[in-house]
């Protein structure tokens, strides 16, 4: 049996500031609609179809959740958690502890600066992962390889950065 697992670690695609709505209602902006469909597109082409996903309950990280999913060749389980919301990375660390062991790739679709942090910290902050140091835009992805179980999660190794511009 193959124990590599994949992580891939999602930042909300671009978020509308336009009305006066509490942080966690804000709906994503035209640019984030165009966005998160696109990130679903490279994530079906690239292989790194999440088996599930864990998501904020932020109205951005779930609409980011709707259209990147809509994108796959398979619809993943979605859990949505309230603890992701402003998540810092052992909050992010814990809900992929969570994760059953039978499932070879997981996504988890939050916010900065934690899913930019959470990255750096299980992947490094080597030439590698100098993107990702330098920014970790919105609609961006981190494609995380390790052997470790998820309930064990300490490091992996960063194959894949997605940006939307790219």
């Amino acid at each position: 049996m193959d124990s590599t697992r994949w992580l891939i670690v999602v930042r909300h695609a671009k978020s509308d500031w336009s009305h006066d709505l509490p942080d966690h209602e804000r709906p994503l902006s035209p640019r984030g609609l165009r966005d998160a469909p696109r990130l679903g597109r490279w994530l079906a082409e690239a292989g790194h179809v999440p088996d599930l996903v864990f998501c904020s309950t932020a109205r951005r990280t779930r609409e980011t959740c709707q259209y990147v999913t809509g994108e796959l060749p398979a619809a993943p389980a979605v859990r949505y958690d309230e603890d992701l919301y402003g998540a810092d990375v052992p909050d992010l660390l814990n809900a992929v502890r969570r994760t059953p062991p039978g499932v070879a790739t997981l996504a988890l679709i939050a916010h900065e600066p934690g899913v930019g942090e959470l990255t750096l910290h299980l992947a490094g902050e080597g030439e590698d992962t100098r993107d990702v140091q330098a920014k970790f835009p919105t609609g961006a992805a981190a494609v995380l390889e390790t052997t470790d179980g998820w309930d064990a999660l300490t490091k992996a190794r960063l194959v894949a950065f997605f940006r939307p511009r790219d």
